[in-house]
């Protein structure tokens, strides 16, 4: 028979029980996910991993994403979920894990590496010692193959070995040493190479130590959903990661007999995040999140006399404040500040959403104020911050060519191309790459250009166009009969032939002194001012052939010359001054 005490603690434990058993939940299960997406922006990335196959029980059920980067942005932690039954997402939490041990499997694989050269190392020590051994042991051979044998009975004398013992023992010598040498040599040449691994490993594994620290931490995403039913579930977790970035780069290739111009995109990726992407499907994204969603508000500009300020007589301001506005008001006059932050920070406020579309394998589409660049090919990148260049987009763009050349300075032409945008994107500046007829000719950098906007690419010296100039005379006299004055006159040659198989346009620059006092007087003598291009005409696209002048007095010919053809242009001025007024710049 139960115990009567005993027996009231079991009818108070039986509803207990009852009504504890439905706040019982299961341990959070693991989600097996892998990477499948990533949006990478100028300063940071978006990705997406899954984890597919999840069996869903009904009530309430948890799953843990586990082992995720510390830098994880807590905030942008989005989370979908599809399956065979209508579960309900309950709430998704965020949690730092700190580890002791390494989890990232590259530092392992080093030490492996590591572990085998030393081991490699050890082995080519123990050759080399025992080719010292044998050097030693060869040596002794010698010494004992040449000392003289004790007399035998009933002689006195030494017996010497034979001219034919000491030739073979040469021979042997010389096959040994030979051997040996050519053994240590072999093992000289391992040794080095073995040398340069040991040091390169080492170099990587301090790099990756130094770049993460003994006493890592992960993040831990938990998602908690409800269920009518069992069944199967796919998640979708998606976060933001700083640590990635991306920036255009450009290859431009000119086919300088099509006059046809090339441009190829690329984007050279980093992902330093923390994660190794692995076969991802790869999207470059203009936006930049970063910046916000509006522009800044510039503060009012004060400009005020300053007024000195005595601290004794401030606080007693202060002091006369509160007594003025009573207790009550005091309080609420003191705590404006604390208020005044709470308003400008609201946590509860909603955060700004990011809005990423899915485009077209292979295509590029833009939105409102971005464009998105969806990579055809899936994508391994490992985060160690190592550029990769991925394909994004080319356009064949006409070009129009002439050459460029200061003959003052060097008597050298440049080809240049000018380009227009043709497309419908903007070109985004980056790095640039120039080939002229497959043949590399210059780095440079591609400015920003919009749709319809033009740009100029340098294409380096061409020797088909020659060029000279030649001062034919600069002569100095002495003029007027009141007052004296100088004047000097030049008289220079410029010569320019077009030795290539097509037309072309050159374009020659030279200086026209300018006087910067009155008393100096300029007079350009050839060209003639009628031989000058009209302004309409000068400002004109294209440029028309002709001779123009700018505001500081450079002269510029634009030239069309055929094939073979040879042009001699005239330049000649004067530059005319007090003869007691001392000048600077006349040659």
């Amino acid at each position: 028979m139960m115990n009567p005490t005993l027996r009231a603690l079991a009818a108070f434990a039986a509803p207990a029980a009852a009504l504890l058993a439905p706040c019982l939940v299961a341990a959070p299960i693991p989600a097996e996910s892998r990477l499948i997406t990533a949006t990478v922006y100028p300063d940071r990335a978006v990705v997406t991993r899954t984890a597919s196959g999840l069996a869903l029980s009904v009530g309430t059920v948890e799953f843990i994403f586990s082992g995720l980067p510390e830098s994880l942005l807590d905030e942008s932690v989005q989370v979908s979920a599809r399956g065979t039954v209508a579960a309900s997402l309950l709430d998704v939490a965020t949690r730092t894990v700190f580890v002791t041990a390494d989890p990232d499997t590259r530092a392992k694989t080093l030490e492996d590496q590591l572990l085998a050269l030393r081991r490699e190392e050890r082995g080519l020590g123990k050759q080399v010692a025992l080719l010292d051994s044998q050097r030693t042991l060869l040596a002794e051979i010698e010494k004992s193959a040449t000392a003289p044998v004790a007399p035998g009975a009933g002689s006195t004398a030494p017996v010497r070995p034979s001219l034919v013992d000491y030739a073979k023992l040469l021979d042997f010598s010389a096959e040994q040493r030979s051997r040996l040498d050519a053994s240590s040599q072999k093992l000289d040449i391992e040794g080095k190479t073995l040398a340069d691994k040991i040091a390169a490993a080492e170099a990587q594994l301090n790099d990756l130590r130094g770049r993460q620290p003994a006493r890592r931490a992960t993040k831990t995403v938990t998602v908690r959903l409800a269920a009518p039913a069992a069944g199967k579930l796919e998640l979708s977790l998606a976060y933001a990661l700083p640590g990635a970035s991306w920036a255009p780069a450009y290859d431009a290739r000119l086919r300088s007999e099509k006059r046809q111009f090339r441009l190829d995109a690329f984007g050279l990726v980093r992902n330093a995040t923390g994660e190794d992407w692995t076969d991802i499907a790869l999207t470059l994204s203009t936006a930049r999140p970063g910046l916000g969603g509006a522009a800044p508000e510039i503060a009012p500009w004060y400009v005020d006399v300053p007024q000195p300020v005595v601290h004794g007589m401030l606080l007693d301001g202060l002091r006369n404040v509160k007594r003025k506005r009573g207790p009550a008001e005091a309080d609420n006059f003191a705590g404006a500040p604390a208020a005044m932050s709470a308003m400008a920070y609201d946590p509860a406020a909603p955060a700004e959403q990011e809005v990423a579309a899915t485009f077209a394998a292979a295509e590029v589409a833009s939105a409102a104020t971005s464009a998105n660049f969806k990579i055809a090919t899936p994508v391994t990148l490992a985060s160690d911050n190592t550029p990769q260049r991925v394909p994004l987009a080319g356009a064949d763009l006409a070009a129009t060519l002439r050459y460029q050349a200061t003959p003052k300075l060097q008597e050298t032409a440049f080809l240049t191309a000018a380009v227009t945008n043709s497309g419908e994107l903007p070109f985004l500046g980056g790095a640039l790459n120039v080939f002229l007829d497959d043949t590399f000719v210059a780095t440079s950098r591609l400015a920003t250009t919009m749709p319809g906007e033009k740009f100029t690419l340098q294409l380096g010296a061409d020797e088909g166009i020659a060029l000279k100039r030649k001062i034919v005379s600069r002569f100095t006299e002495d003029v007027g009969f009141t007052t004296r004055s100088r004047r000097t006159t030049y008289d220079i040659l410029l010569t320019v032939t077009n030795n290539k198989r097509s037309a072309e346009r050159i374009v020659l620059t030279d200086a026209l002194p300018v006087a910067r006092d009155e008393k100096i007087a300029v007079k350009l003598l050839a060209p003639a001012e009628r031989d000058f291009l009209k302004p309409e005409d000068a400002a004109a696209e294209p440029p028309r052939a002709g001779i123009a002048r700018d505001a500081e007095g450079r002269l510029i010919w634009r030239l069309d010359l055929k094939p073979g053809e040879k042009r001699e242009l005239a330049l000649k001025f004067s530059i005319e001054h007090p003869a007691d007024l001392p000048v600077t710049g006349v040659e």
